[in-house]
């Protein structure tokens, strides 16, 4: 197969065995003049960045039953958004989730720019993120490439120079592969290709519409690609959780800076973490250590949090954070570390 046929290849194997996902077009309904909703594809591409999309259904779901439309998300309450988000991780992405959405509303009106320049110049917006949007949702000749493609990439070209060196050249021969036709088709084939057939381990090659052009399947070497340089070694962090109950059931919460690790995130007291437990706590109490240790891994390090725990009067006074009364306390709205130390430290309030 010569490479100017590649595309045309793909975008008929994509149109038999595309994914259905609850933010996309089908091809046949595009060929009928149905098109992407820039918000939905957008909030897909956002919630989808360093997670898979088993995981992202649902969430994709409930925010869109929630916020149906950009103005709808842009009008929300940081909280609310905050608390939805609570388990897909990288919370600085539903920071800037907000930001974008109110640019959006701000500076064009409540409707996603076509342009790739404006599209980069809104918060929390990067090439990838608008290349994909450009692409899907309003059909411009914009190249798209995630882990997936750069593994189709990768091997099709056999690629031995390792990752992360090897990005500009894979992004250099996904750009010559795509078309000005059905740009936005196309890169949801390279990366549905990427997903189910050119998978990470045991390719299924016999069945690839690109397995007579790929140059790592004629080597024998498909399996071993795409390289990349070994990861160093994650340092562990340690810190205390300092969880408290009042007598009215009310639980002592802070609401974390919005910069920084789970910035704007509801969670329990504490120090900064670091390479000893070290914290003040944050009220004077006879606080209880049941011998329970919490750990968690972010993308840089591990984490291993002490839990003490307290039943507090109705005075108590917190020189941190505030009581948050007991109907109004969702553990689900607490981020996944968070949400671990309730999980250890509620059978020491009775499980309640």
């Amino acid at each position: 197969m010569r490479e100017s046929d590649l595309g045309a290849a793909l975008l008929d194997w994509y149109d038999a065995h595309h994914r259905v996902m609850p933010w996309r077009v089908s091809p046949a309904d595009r060929a009928a003049g149905a098109r992407p909703d820039p918000y939905r594809i957008w909030l897909s591409e956002v919630m989808l960045q360093q997670t898979t999309v088993a995981a992202v259904r649902d969430y994709f779901r409930r925010f869109t039953e929630r916020w149906p439309t950009l103005a709808a998300l842009a009008a929300a309450e940081d909280g609310d958004v905050m608390g939805e988000w609570a388990g897909l991780g990288y919370y600085a992405r539903a920071r800037n989730l907000l930001k974008c959405a109110r640019a959006v509303v701000e500076r064009h009106g409540g409707a996603f720019p076509d342009d790739h320049a404006a599209l980069l110049a809104l918060p929390g917006i990067g090439p990838y993120t608008a290349g994909a949007i450009a692409a899907i949702a309003f059909d411009a000749p914009e190249t798209v490439v995630d882990g997936n493609v750069e593994r189709v990439m990768a091997r099709l070209f056999a690629v031995q120079t390792p990752l992360p060196p090897a990005k500009p050249e894979l992004i250099a021969h996904a750009t010559r592969l795509t078309p000005t036709h059905r740009p936005g088709d196309h890169a949801q084939a390279v990366m549905d290709l990427g997903a189910t057939i050119c998978t990470p381990k045991s390719p299924a090659c016999g069945i690839c519409p690109w397995m007579s052009r790929c140059a790592a399947r004629a080597m024998g070497i498909a399996a071993d690609l795409p390289r990349k340089l070994a990861k160093p070694v994650k340092p562990t962090r340690h810190g205390i959780a300092y969880v408290a109950r009042r007598a009215d059931g009310a639980w002592l919460l802070e609401r974390r800076p919005d910069s920084g690790l789970l910035g704007g995130m509801l969670g329990w007291p504490g120090a900064p973490w670091g390479d000893t437990a070290i914290a003040e706590p944050p009220l004077a109490t006879d606080w209880h250590d049941p011998g329970m240790t919490v750990r968690h891994t972010f993308t840089h390090f591990h984490l291993c949090l002490a839990v003490r725990t307290a039943h507090v009067p109705l005075d108590a006074r917190s020189t941190t954070g505030t009581f948050l009364p007991h109907d109004r306390f969702r553990p689900a709205d607490l981020p996944t570390v968070m949400r671990k130390v309730f999980d250890a430290a509620s059978a020491t309030f009775g499980g309640d």
